[in-house]
């Protein structure tokens, strides 16, 4: 077999039949386990129809190999993440496609400590081992491996040491009575929302949670559960108006991401979040250090600032958040693509901790979250991330060098940690190529001034697409 389009830089995702299925999913465990050598891996998957054949594929593949199964069922990615860390074993698969179309499903490997394997980690590794593979197999299994050789195979569920983790994050005494609109998207979340609910009620924490699109079902009959398009928003915005709701909480497929509306129904831009949540580290950890990627900066620089923090910029990207937050030892790491990282949940991202924090900053201050978020935008309002499709990598490289030429002239400073950051005194911005996709992103701020902001956006859209983006 060669050429396997499904791996990515970051993890593996593919359309179904076509670029992954079970035969597929089986020769990646068997290369997984002949890269890594482990002797135990957790597996879970998210709700689309294909995970639990996808997920059954691995498990065969990685047992042949010798390594013993712990098959977490229904999971998010997170959860995965929470096990192979918890339970001391040597790695995890999550089943999933996330926010991608229904005719897609993938998977997101790590090694021991939850640790990410990207293509420059590993996954180019496994992706040419598994293109070399070639089994016959029967029923799913390699005949030719003696079942006294096999590994084991164990369902487990660690949900509510998983709970308990997540609700160390907050003092419950500083929760005041608090209703909240929970929308799993037909995800995975479901499952994980209704344990904290549990553990709510146990511990008398006063949170009621009013859920909408709760059920796992992988026909996701409202929709692939991806809150960024905004055709997907107007539910949870709409049901927290009609529920007289303190807020929003709505989660992609497998619920490592998690995006909040405030009691107005008004969904709040990832870059606030950033900032609120290193305020609320701050308050638990003066001192401590934040990173955060250059797309957007001047308001999550103020925030850590003012709260006694040490901000550090890094690239923006799972792999490079985790890597720089291991080498400074940071508290938390957040991205405005809604990832945020945690340094006692391993450096991994988190679709559940955040909004827990949020949670326990609105109680603290007294206030709701809209006001909270208005101040930060009256001070750095800001673009939000604009997407432009390019025709290839040259195009890029075109744009970007075009762009410079034209708006560093006057700059206070020009920055290549991720792309093109170029700042004014009162105004900045960061145009930069994705990472998977044929996209380059431009992010545009200012200090106060959102007229300001808005002109300097339409002028850079007219001076891209004078260079000629497709």
């Amino acid at each position: 077999m060669t050429g396997l389009t499904c791996f990515k830089a970051y993890d593996i995702r593919g359309q179904l039949g076509s670029q992954l299925n079970e035969d597929i999913a089986y020769r990646i465990a068997r290369a997984f386990a002949r890269f890594l050598k482990p002797r135990r891996i957790v597996l879970g998957g998210d709700v689309r129809e294909t995970s639990e054949s996808l997920k059954a594929a691995l498990a065969n593949g990685l047992r042949d190999e010798g390594v013993d199964v712990l098959d977490l069922g229904l999971a998010g990615t997170e959860e995965v993440y929470f096990a192979t860390f918890h339970l001391g074993v040597d790695g995890g698969i999550e089943v999933t496609a996330s926010h991608n179309p229904i005719d897609y499903n993938g998977f997101k490997l790590v090694k021991e400590g939850a640790r990410p394997i990207s293509a420059d980690t590993g996954l180019a590794d496994i992706k040419a081992m598994a293109e070399q593979m070639a089994f016959a197999l029967v029923d799913g299994r390699d005949p030719s491996v003696p079942d006294d050789q096999r590994g084991t195979y164990q369902q487990v569920n660690p949900r509510a040491d998983y709970i308990e983790h997540l609700l160390g994050y907050i003092n419950p005494s500083r929760i005041t009575p608090l209703k909240l609109v929970v929308n799993a998207g037909n995800g995975a979340a479901g499952p994980a929302v209704d344990a904290l609910e549990a553990a709510f009620k146990a511990r008398a924490i006063p949170i009621e949670l009013i859920k909408i699109c709760h059920e796992p079902d992988g026909t996701f009959p409202n929709g692939i559960p991806n809150p960024l398009l905004i055709e997907n928003r107007s539910m949870t915005s709409d049901a927290v108006l009609a529920h007289k709701a303190d807020m929003g909480i709505a989660w992609d497929g497998d619920f490592d991401r998690c995006f909040l509306f405030d009691e107005q129904g008004r969904f709040i831009e990832g870059y606030y979040i950033v900032g609120l949540l290193a305020e609320a580290f701050l308050q638990k950890e003066p001192g401590a250090r934040i990173i955060h990627d250059p797309r957007l900066v001047w308001n999550t620089l103020e925030q850590v600032a003012a709260n006694g923090g040490v901000a550090v910029q890094t690239k923006a990207g799972h792999a490079f958040i985790k890597e720089r937050m291991r080498l400074e030892d940071a508290a938390y790491g957040g991205e405005m693509s809604a990832h945020h990282y945690f340094r006692d949940f391993a450096y991994c991202d988190s679709g559940m901790i955040p909004w827990l924090l949020v949670v326990e900053l609105v109680c603290r201050k007294g206030e709701p979250l809209s006001a909270l978020v208005d101040k930060r935008i009256a001070a750095f309002p800001s673009s939000g991330e604009i997407n432009l499709t390019v025709s290839d990598a040259g195009a890029v490289i075109a744009v970007i060098a075009a762009i410079e030429a034209q708006f560093t002239p006057g700059a206070v400073d020009v920055d290549y940690t991720d792309g093109l950051s170029i700042s004014f005194a009162d105004w900045r911005f960061n145009l930069r190529a994705s990472n998977t996709e044929p996209v380059i992103r431009l992010n545009v701020e200012s200090r106060g001034d959102a007229a300001l902001m808005q002109a300097k956006t339409d002028a850079l859209l007219v001076a891209i697409d004078g260079v000629g983006v497709d």
